[in-house]
Formats: C-alpha cells, sequence, structure tokens
C-alpha cells in the first residue's frame, strides 16, 4: 500500500473510509484492498449458502507489493508444497461494468543505479578543466549510448529471447487499443511519440523491452554557480522486460555496456536494486475461459484481453518459482490509487462480488 501523501489533500481521514457521492473513500480503496475484500465476500458467501466451495481455493495475501515483494521469494521458496495449485489468478487492476479487461501478460523490472567516480573531491575547473575527466561528461555519454536516434536500445542483448505475438494476441491488442489507445496517448500531455520504426505504441509500450534513465544527481545545485568538475555522478535506471527474457541476464548484459566506459580516472559501479520478472499465460488458457465466462453471466459482456506495459514482482514470482500459469483479473472499480482521495464505487462492489463468486463456479466446472 502507498503512503497518503500530503494528508490536507485529502478531504476525510485517509484510514477512515468515508462514503461521500457513491464513493467509498481510503488508502487502498482500490489499490488493493478491493481485491481482498471481493474475494474473502464472495468466498463467504458460498459458503452460507452452499457450505463448501465449487473448487480449492488458495490466498496469498502479498503485504509488500508496493515494495517490489522483497520477502515474497523466500516465503514462496519455502512454501511450495502449501502453496502448489493449477493455475493463479492476482486480483489487482481495473474492474469496469462497462468494458472489463483480462490482464495476460506483464513486463518484469529491473531497477538500479550507475555511478560515475572521477576525483576523490570536486575540483576547480579553472585549475583542472581540460585535464581532468568529468564525471558528469562521463554519464552523459554513458545515458546517450542507451539508445540510437530511433529509440532501439543500444545494449547487446537486450532485444534476445522475446517471444513475438501470435496474430490472435496482435488483434487484442488492437481491439483494446481501439478503446483505451486516445485516451491514454492524450494523458501523456506530449505533442509526439518517438520510436514508430519499431512498432505501434501499444506494441512499444507493453511488449518490448525498455530502458530509461529515472534520475540523475551530480555536482552542485545551490543559487551559487561555483565553477567546478565535480567528483562523482550517477543515475537511476529501469529497465523493463519482457516474456521469456532472463532478468538476471539481462542486467549483467547492462552492467557490462556501462562499465565498458571505465577509464582511466574514472571509475564505474553498478547496484541492482530490485527485480520483477514478467510473465505471460496464453490467452485463450483454461483460466481466461472461466473469467470470460463469469463476466458474460454477470455483465452480459466479456473481457478484452491486456498487455500490461508495468510490472508486478508477485506475479513474475508465482510464475517463475511454482512453474504456474498466472493471470491478472482485479475488481477495482475506481480512481486516484496511489494519489490522495483514492476510492471505490460502492455500486460496483456487489457486482465485481458476483463476478468473483461466478467465477470460482465456472472454474470448479459447477453451473
Amino acid at each position: 500500500m502507498q503512503p497518503i501523501g500530503d494528508e490536507l489533500r485529502w478531504d476525510s481521514p485517509p484510514f477512515e473510509p468515508t462514503i461521500s457521492n457513491g464513493r467509498l473513500v481510503a488508502r487502498g480503496a482500490i489499490d488493493d484492498k478491493c481485491g481482498v475484500w471481493v474475494n474473502l465476500q464472495a468466498i463467504d458467501s458460498i459458503l452460507a449458502t452452499c457450505e463448501t466451495l465449487p473448487i480449492n481455493v488458495k490466498l496469498f495475501f502479498d503485504g509488500e507489493e508496493e515494495l517490489g515483494s522483497r520477502n515474497a521469494a523466500a516465503c514462496i521458496a519455502a512454501n511450495r508444497d502449501l502453496l502448489a495449485c493449477d493455475a493463479v489468478i492476482i486480483s489487482d487492476g481495473p474492474f469496469s461494468v462497462r468494458q472489463p479487461v483480462i490482464g495476460y501478460a506483464l513486463r518484469g523490472a529491473i531497477s538500479g543505479e550507475v555511478r560515475v567516480q572521477g576525483p576523490p573531491h570536486d575540483l576547480h575547473s579553472g585549475r583542472y578543466g581540460g585535464a581532468v575527466k568529468n564525471p558528469i561528461h562521463q554519464l552523459a555519454r554513458i545515458i546517450a549510448s542507451f539508445h540510437d536516434e530511433s529509440g532501439r536500445i543500444q545494449i547487446r542483448g537486450l532485444y534476445d529471447d522475446i517471444l513475438p505475438m501470435s496474430d490472435r494476441q496482435i488483434r487484442h491488442m488492437n481491439e483494446l487499443w481501439k478503446s483505451i489507445g486516445p485516451d491514454l496517448q492524450r494523458a501523456a500531455g506530449v505533442d509526439a511519440f518517438f520510436g514508430d520504426s519499431l512498432g505501434v505504441f501499444a506494441e512499444r509500450t507493453t511488449s518490448q523491452p525498455t530502458l530509461d534513465a529515472g534520475g540523475i544527481v551530480g555536482g552542485y545545485w545551490g543559487q551559487e554557480t561555483p565553477a567546478i568538475i565535480p567528483s562523482a555522478a550517477r543515475c537511476k535506471v529501469t529497465i523493463r522486460t519482457v516474456a521469456r527474457q532472463d532478468s538476471d541476464l539481462m542486467w549483467s548484459r547492462f552492467v557490462d555496456h556501462v562499465r565498458s566506459f571505465a577509464e582511466p580516472a574514472i571509475s564505474i559501479e553498478t547496484e541492482l536494486f530490485s527485480i520483477a520478472h514478467p510473465f505471460l499465460m496464453p490467452d485463450d488458457g483454461r483460466e481466461i475461459r472461466a473469467i470470460q465466462r463469469a463476466l458474460k453471466e454477470a455483465l452480459g459482456r466479456e473481457a478484452l484481453l491486456m498487455r500490461h506495459g508495468g510490472s508486478l514482482a508477485i506475479g513474475g514470482l508465482l510464475g517463475r518459482e511454482l512453474g504456474l500459469p498466472v493471470t491478472m483479473f482485479g475488481y477495482g472499480s475506481g480512481a486516484n490509487s496511489h494519489a490522495p482521495n483514492e476510492f471505490i464505487y460502492v455500486d460496483d462492489i456487489q457486482i465485481a462480488t458476483e463476478v468473483a463468486i461466478r467465477l470460482l463456479f465456472e472454474l470448479g466446472g459447477d453451473n
């Protein structure tokens, strides 16, 4: 769960659920307490009515999802027998009564830092400029080397092992894009995008690897303008990987590339912060077909299939450690996740719970 941020921007206490204009407002309401609540309500409802569930259910609550599920790997590895099952459905993501979506693929995310070290302390640029390498300049060269002019990543091997999309998956992508694409592009607030030679926007942001610098620090940032050669510079990076890529290998290749810029009087270090592995399940698998039937019965319509451009560490961990198919189907109908006044629509809670109940019966093969 995310922190509350600026409490003054909340219209009600963030940890005191408040009903306002048909909305239940609270931190974590949509991301992702609703996923826990709806599943528990569905199970309780079936047990109260039938006294037994139509399928064996195991619940795994990850309280560190927003922290990269940093302790989940050890827990999963130590409890493989307890967690043994046929498939995993992660109750995270949006829920819409108008047009539901099912997530069948997520990219992985590798987060780390590059540190460039020059002289042991800042130097006077009038005395040493032109003779001592500037770490900021070297860091700029490193970052500039990440991509060519078209936007293609220049790290050796970072496009290896990519699983191409099937014709059916491309049709899914194009159909979904008609619904969400224009709004998604407008929300970026920019006049132009890059990388068209690599594929359409939806493909570049969901099924291709990416590499981005997320922050740069170096030198002096006070109001004065000291003439210095700074001693060090660093940047944060994020690598998005796609299904079938080995995240550890991708990071190793990135490190090799960055360290190739080391030279006399310039040392380069890297630090790996976290890895979230990508995952992909068959877009026509048993679990997805069951979700579609449950939606058809409850809402009268089926979901569009979605490849998410983001990452979810727990999904990749469960799929990787247990060798299971993983899909995502969320029950959150609302907005402002990670922001003040996060909310879920009260009227949609009941219909989401109905879908969850029907899904359990569909998975159990019992109508």
